[in-house]
């Protein structure tokens, strides 16, 4: 199985996208998803320069060895841009094996430990009784987990709150980085009412997720999960930044509301700490940032020794390729826990096709070989980049702050 052929793919059908195609002798091609929601093109450069003309030649069949060559080959280990590259790279040969064995990648990774995948939604509007609307009209349809974002009274933009009704929610809203405000005492004096307002309106069995996205001090992350205890949340995400791990043993010393942390991790070392002094509860990196198939089982695996579970990103940042391989993965993996889902507008389907099903809030695996995801490149072409950055965060005094 030589590979004679490695090109990109850009396009962007509301959003970028960065596809990487490997095609072999014998016809026989997969695909990866080489995105980096702000930062496509660094990836796009780092494969088109460094990696892509390396691998023809190569033997497909040779995941692993092919995995090492990327990682330690490079000297220059680790990192967003790296590891995206290397996990386009891995996501296309494990579609290519598994298209050669003539199976469905989760049947190639090790068979179904589930027949569905629970994930949960998006429930966002700019104050309680919104994001209530939101999530009454996802319970209904056959979500038993909503994340819930509203706005905060005082603050002009809040993360994950749309700025008009009805609008689907895209952090990159503009070409370059635009600002936005932050308060934290009147996030931390606001968004437990929040909390309350949704156990009272629906009860205990939701599953009831939040993200902080990195903006608390430890001590502050450990004050908001002490007091949102009762209202058993189902994970509290990226409520520091993860760079002080140390960090989230102060969180811990106070609370036991589960933590999830990952979303911006990119390697195993970046959880090792964490998980071996049981510090957190979910993992959130995703295939496309994380290495692959390759590395992320192991990272899974190590954190199953801890009963640390998966919770992978899966926003609409990650292409259909990468949601596409997750649900294999979230189908076979022993320590699953929930995935994250967004879902993608119409005219990215039209150009990415899939075999995977969505049905009463659970992702069904298809049984196409390989990870069922695939590219329309004609359609592709009609949809040409577009720079969109992330936005920034202030203070109200204007001090930079974490987004």
């Amino acid at each position: 199985m030589i590979i004679s052929d490695a090109y990109l793919i850009v396009t962007s059908p509301g959003r970028n996208f960065v596809t990487l195609k490997i095609v072999t002798e014998s016809g026989i091609y997969g695909i990866g998803d080489a995105t980096l929601n702000g930062r496509e093109l660094a990836v796009v450069a780092y494969l088109e320069e460094h990696v892509l003309p390396s691998l023809i030649g190569r033997d497909a069949s040779r995941i692993e060895d092919i995995w090492h060559f990327l990682y330690r080959g490079a000297y220059w280990r680790r990192g967003p841009v790296t590891m995206s590259a290397i996990a386009a790279v891995d996501l296309a040969l494990w579609d290519i094996k598994a298209k050669l064995a003539d199976m469905p990648l989760y049947q190639l990774l090790g068979g179904k430990s589930r027949e569905r995948v629970m994930t949960y939604a998006h429930c966002t509007g700019s104050d309680i009784d919104a994001c209530l609307s939101e999530v009454e009209k996802h319970v209904k349809l056959g979500y038993r987990a909503v994340r819930v974002q509203a706005g905060v009274p005082g603050i002009p933009t809040t993360y994950g709150v749309t700025k008009k009704a009805g609008e689907r929610y895209e952090p990159a809203d503009a070409e370059l980085p635009s600002e936005n405000v932050w308060n934290t005492e009147k996030y931390l004096n606001h968004v437990p009412k929040l909390f309350k307002a949704v156990r009272d309106q629906f009860g205990a069995d939701l599953h009831v997720l939040h993200d902080v996205h990195h903006r608390l001090t430890p001590i502050e992350a450990a004050r908001l999960a002490k007091e949102i205890e009762p209202y058993h949340l189902f994970w509290l995400e990226d409520c520091v930044p993860a760079e002080n791990q140390e960090s989230f043993r102060l969180i811990r010393q106070h609370s036991t509301t589960p933590l999830a942390v990952g979303e911006v991790f990119n390697s195993i070392h970046d959880y090792r700490e964490l998980l071996e002094a049981q510090l957190i509860d979910y993992i959130r990196t995703p295939l496309s940032h994380g290495g692959g198939i390759t590395h992320m089982r192991r990272v899974a695996d190590l954190a199953s020794l801890y009963h640390v579970r998966t919770g992978f990103h899966g926003a609409t940042d990650l292409s259909p390729v990468c949601l596409g391989a997750a649900i294999h993965f979230d189908t076979w993996v022993p320590n699953f826990g929930i995935q994250e889902h967004m879902p993608h507008e119409a005219v990215v389907d039209s150009v990415f096709s899939h075999d995977y099903q969505f049905v009463d809030g659970h992702f069904i695996a298809g049984e196409k070989p390989g990870h069922g995801v695939d590219i329309d490149e004609t359609s592709a072409k009609q949809y040409p980049y577009k720079r969109a950055s992330l936005p920034v965060n202030r203070l109200e005094d204007g001090t930079l702050w974490h987004w």
